[in-house]
C-alpha cells in the first residue's frame, strides 16, 4: 500500500470515529454517519505466530470451488481442540487464476511446521482432489519461507500413472481420477503468519450483538490476507487459559459471561450488557490483521445497542504481537 493510500485509510478511520470523551480506561466515541455512541477500551489484542499455507482452488464453476474450499476448512476453528485453524479468504475471478477458471483462496494454520504440512496434505487430498473439476495451486507466491512437496505426496494416489508437467507456467502433477485429471501444484509455500487477532462486542442484547458481529464480518472479509476461522466468523464461547476447577487447556471466560455478572466477583460486564460476541482473525502478516481488527470494530459500533468494544489479552504471556485498539483506530 502506498503512503497516499495509507494516509487516505487513516483519514477515513478518523472521519468515521470521533472521540467525544474519555472515562477511566474507556474512550467514548461517536460513529459517523450512524451517530451511535459506544465505549472502546484502551487495551490490545494479543496475538501469536503460527505457520500458514495459502491455497487457491479453481474449478469449472464458482460453486464447486467454494464447495471444495468450504470442506477443506472444516473443523478448524481453534488449535485448542481442532487439528488446525483454517478459513476462506476470498473468491478469485477467473481472469486472476492460473487456469482461467473461478477460484477460492483459503488459508491453513498450525503451531508447528510439520503440523501445517500434514494438514495441507490431508485437506487438499481429501477435500479438494475429491471434489468435481477442481485444481489446487500455491497462493503464497513470493511470501513463503519454505516450499513443501505437497503435490508430490498427493501424486502417489495416481498409483504410478501420475505425470509431472509444466502447466500455466507452474510445476504441477497430473493425477488420473475417474472424472479426468486432478491438477495440483508440486510445491506449496508456507510462512509464519499471525493468529489470534481479536475484539469483543459487548451489546445490550443478542439481536444487536449479532447484527454488529455480522456487520464486522462483512467488513473484515473485504480485507486481503486474513481469515475468520470460527463459524460464520463469530465466536460466542470465548475462553480463558486453563480452568479454575478442572484439568483443561481452556474454559469459559467467566468474567465475560453476562449470565454470571451478578455471581462472579471478577466480572467485567456492565449492567446494561446481556450478550457478548468475539471475532478472531488470522492473517499472513501483522499489518493485515491490525487493519482487519480496525475495520471490524468500526463496522460493529455502527449498530445500535453496542455498548462497548474491548479485546482479549493475557498480559503479553501468550504472544509477541499486539493490535492496540487506540492506535489501530487512530483514537
Amino acid at each position: 500500500m502506498s503512503q497516499k493510500e495509507k494516509e487516505s485509510k487513516s483519514t477515513e478511520k478518523e472521519n468515521r470515529l470521533e472521540v467525544i470523551g474519555k472515562e477511566g480506561n474507556d474512550f467514548i466515541v461517536k460513529h459517523h454517519p450512524s451517530g451511535n455512541i459506544c465505549r472502546i477500551e484502551d487495551t490490545y489484542a494479543e496475538m501469536f505466530p503460527m505457520w500458514v499455507g495459502r491455497v487457491l482452488v479453481t474449478a469449472a464453476t464458482e460453486y464447486w470451488a467454494l464447495t471444495s474450499a468450504t470442506a477443506a476448512t472444516g473443523f478448524a476453528v481453534s488449535i485448542i481442540m481442532s487439528p488446525a485453524e483454517a478459513g476462506i479468504e476470498k473468491i478469485v475471478k477467473k481472469n486472476e487464476t492460473p487456469d482461467g477458471r473461478p477460484g477460492v483462496i483459503f488459508q491453513i494454520y498450525h503451531t508447528f511446521g510439520h503440523g501445517v504440512k500434514s494438514q495441507m496434505l490431508s485437506r487438499i487430498s481429501q477435500c479438494v482432489m475429491t471434489c468435481p473439476t477442481t485444481a489446487a495451486f500455491d497462493a503464497m507466491s513470493d511470501q513463503s519461507v519454505k516450499k513443501l512437496k505437497i503435490g508430490k505426496s498427493i501424486s502417489f494416489f495416481g498409483d504410478g500413472f501420475q505425470k509431472k508437467d509444466i502447466l500455466f507456467e507452474r510445476n504441477v502433477w497430473r493425477i488420473p481420477v475417474m472424472e479426468g485429471e486432478f491438477i495440483v501444484e508440486s510445491r506449496f509455500g508456507v510462512k509464519r503468519g499471525v493468529a489470534g487477532g481479536n475484539f469483543l462486542i459487548l451489546a445490550e442484547n443478542i439481536d444487536s450483538g449479532l447484527a454488529a458481529a455480522q456487520a464486522a464480518v462483512n467488513a473484515i472479509q473485504k480485507v486481503d490476507n486474513v481469515v475468520l476461522t470460527f463459524p460464520g466468523g463469530v465466536c460466542r464461547s470465548g475462553s480463558k487459559i486453563g480452568s479454575m476447577k478442572y484439568k483443561l487447556r481452556a474454559s469459559t471466560n467467566h468474567s465475560l459471561c453476562p449470565t454470571l455478572k451478578n455471581i462472579t466477583e471478577d466480572t467485567v460486564i456492565p449492567n446494561n450488557v446481556n450478550s457478548v460476541f468475539e471475532l478472531v482473525i488470522n492473517g499472513l502478516d501483522l499489518q493485515s490483521v491490525q487493519r482487519a481488527v480496525a475495520e471490524g470494530i468500526i463496522s460493529a459500533v455502527s449498530i445500535p445497542g453496542v455498548v462497548k468494544i474491548t479485546a482479549a489479552n493475557y498480559g503479553g504471556k501468550l504472544g509477541r504481537y499486539k493490535a492496540v485498539l487506540k492506535e489501530n483506530l487512530n483514537l
